[in-house]
């Protein structure tokens, strides 16, 4: 079975974190939900620290802070109609897969946002990967309409992995 995701580990404790083994199974899950079969496409993941992520968030976003991931999609898929969901792209089947994107998380973010929600740091990095694997495929937050179908199918995949919803209030 070939990998979806390359990851490039920047910081070792992403290496304890069981990082590359989370990405796959977080990316997998959120493309076998949409009725994707994994094996077309790749997703590079950069596995780094606060200080990295905050040097790409200020040349990407031109904001100098550390987030906890962010997403370069290969290509423009994101919906036209607010609330309604992209066009998905085709996999390539052969000896090239489909490039999907490249996504970055940072270690220290994460850690200290899954303590702060009383969550494994497991549970929050997948949910960052399903996030960030879907912002690769064109779903997106700004408009509330997009905002409610991202959230509803990250509950969902989260679901299916025996993850509780991120979203709920009850946590």
């Amino acid at each position: 079975m070939a990998q979806l995701t390359d990851t490039i580990i920047e910081d070792d404790r992403w290496e304890e974190a069981g990082l590359e083994d989370l990405a796959e199974t977080a990316a997998r899950a959120a493309l076998g939900h949409l009725g994707l079969g994994p094996e077309g496409f790749e997703i590079a993941v950069l596995a780094c620290d606060d200080a990295r992520i905050a040097e790409l968030n200020a040349e990407f976003r031109e904001k100098p802070t550390p987030t906890n991931v962010l997403s370069w999609p290969s290509e423009e898929r994101g919906a036209e109609v607010e609330g309604e969901s992209p066009d998905l792209p085709e996999g390539e089947h052969g000896p090239f897969a489909t490039e999907l994107g490249d996504l970055a998380i940072a270690y220290e973010t994460c850690a200290r946002e899954a303590q702060e929600a009383g969550k494994t740091m497991a549970d929050h990095v997948t949910h960052l990967i399903v996030h960030g694997t879907l912002h690769l495929l064109g779903y997106d937050h700004i408009r509330d309409g997009d905002a409610t179908l991202m959230e509803n199918i990250e509950t969902e995949i989260l679901g299916k992995l025996g993850i509780a919803d991120p979203y709920s209030s009850d946590l």
